[in-house]
């Protein structure tokens, strides 16, 4: 479901006067200021990478900005919010590897040994790392947000049996990736593992 806009009768033209910005953007930066966070905690777990998340966040209000005057229901603004994340990221998974930088100098820092947390951790990004990204996608949706099978559907603009179909295939790829370590992460069984 759209967030419905007004008709272009409805919104009155806004032009600020050159070098002073629009009324509506102090709400727009309340807003970002608010849901930065939880938007980037999201846009971690759906990529596995901060800098990466740093851009999907970015390119998110980026595109929630250029609509923010003409958006109706600002209470289903978290959810249209969430909708824009996920697409912008399946959106960038589609391009081709090849155009995106792939920087390996060096390899990646190592947690310091003997913290079962940190390992429980990097195990659990590295098997999610390795679900397709529509299927993580509908994981990140459905137990990072706690998000229902109707809710994810709406985000992700599918129908309820392509999530609950998704969700069985996502989770049969975590339990293949993660083998024998998946009995030690559900007895801690926390969300923390993910972040």
């Amino acid at each position: 479901m759209a967030i419905p806009v007004r008709d272009s009768e409805d919104v009155l033209p806004e032009e600020p006067v050159r070098g002073t910005a629009p009324r509506w953007e102090g709400e727009f930066v309340a807003y970002f200021e608010a849901r930065s966070p939880s938007l980037r905690s999201t846009a971690f777990v759906l990529c596995g990478d901060w800098h990466r998340a740093e851009d999907l966040l970015q390119a998110t209000f980026l595109k929630l900005y250029q609509v923010w005057p003409r958006l109706v229901r600002r209470g289903e603004l978290d959810g249209y919010a969430r909708r824009v994340l996920v697409r912008v990221f399946l959106h960038e998974n589609r391009r081709l590897w090849r155009s995106r930088e792939h920087i390996s100098a060096e390899p990646p820092e190592t947690a310091a040994p003997g913290d079962p947390d940190v390992v429980q951790r990097l195990t659990v990004r590295a098997a999610l790392a390795a679900v397709p990204p529509k299927q993580r996608a509908v994981l990140v949706l459905r137990f990072w947000n706690d998000l229902s099978v109707e809710g994810s559907a709406d985000a992700l603009g599918c129908s309820v049996g392509t999530v609950k179909s998704q969700t069985a295939r996502g989770l049969a790829t975590l339990r293949k990736r993660l083998g024998p370590q998946l009995d030690d992460l559900v007895r801690g069984g926390r969300k923390e593992h993910w972040a």
